[in-house]
């Protein structure tokens, strides 16, 4: 029998944060969505996306921890961001944002969520990594070094939590079809005079498959890891990229 489960998404207003809220509660979940837009979290609520959204930016600590602190069984870490730059032209402030937003974050609301699930015997963490967790991408040193660092904290977080029925696991998607890729095409193509097509297609070369990675691809793995079916999983990075990884 489906057991309904309070299940938290950061970032879930949008992109692949959106999908996989809409996935756990297709799965008969009671979701919450957290995102920094009043008008994208009523839109998801409005549509079925979620049972209700609460705007906070994450990397205020004391609003985060607040609300992951009440009650949560699925935790979704997926708000987070990428910032460009050479690595000479990478300072520190642009180190520090990268960290603050993808790691930092993910921590305070695993501290706040994991003591209730402990104490229940029950918990899934799912943190969203990126292919950029597990190998490198030029201009963007700042943002791999961070999404390093969530793979290592989750596999870190899972072995103290083994034995407590908490599992923690980091999914890696490569480039994904959201809004996100979608203005840095446009972006590519106002400054480089490339067609749209070719902009594209500098983030689908990197795919075997050619192509972008769905969000409900990557949602239909969180909503697997948080299942009681995924119990024995635990420390793992599942890459999703069409075997670029």
């Amino acid at each position: 029998m489906m057991v309904t489960r309070r299940a938290l998404v950061t970032g879930g207003s949008r992109g692949i944060g959106r999908a996989i809220a809409a996935a756990l509660t297709a799965a008969g979940h009671e979701v919450t969505i957290l995102g920094r837009n009043r008008e994208t979290l009523d839109a998801a609520v409005a549509e079925g996306v979620a049972v209700r959204g609460e705007t906070i930016d994450v990397i205020d600590a004391g609003q985060l921890t607040a609300i992951a602190g009440s009650g949560f069984d699925i935790l979704v870490n997926n708000a987070g961001g990428a910032g460009t730059a050479p690595f000479l032209k990478s300072d520190r402030d642009l180190f520090r944002r990268m960290m603050a937003l993808n790691v930092e974050s993910a921590a305070e609301a695993m501290r706040a969520a994991m003591p209730g699930m402990v104490e229940r015997g029950f918990g899934r963490v799912i943190n969203i990594a990126s292919t950029a967790g597990v190998k490198g991408y030029a201009y963007v040193s700042a943002y791999v070094a961070a999404k390093h660092a969530v793979v290592g904290l989750t596999r870190a977080v899972a072995l103290e939590m083994a034995k407590s029925g908490v599992t923690v696991n980091a999914v890696c998607p490569g480039y994904t079809d959201t809004d996100l890729v979608a203005d840095s095409v446009k972006s590519i193509v106002a400054k480089t005079n490339r067609s749209p097509e070719e902009a594209k297609a500098h983030f689908t070369a990197s795919n075997p498959m050619g192509r972008l990675i769905k969000p409900e691809e990557v949602a239909s793995a969180a909503v697997w890891l948080a299942s009681d079916g995924a119990a024995a999983v635990t420390g793992q990075c599942i890459v999703i990229a069409g075997g670029e990884v």
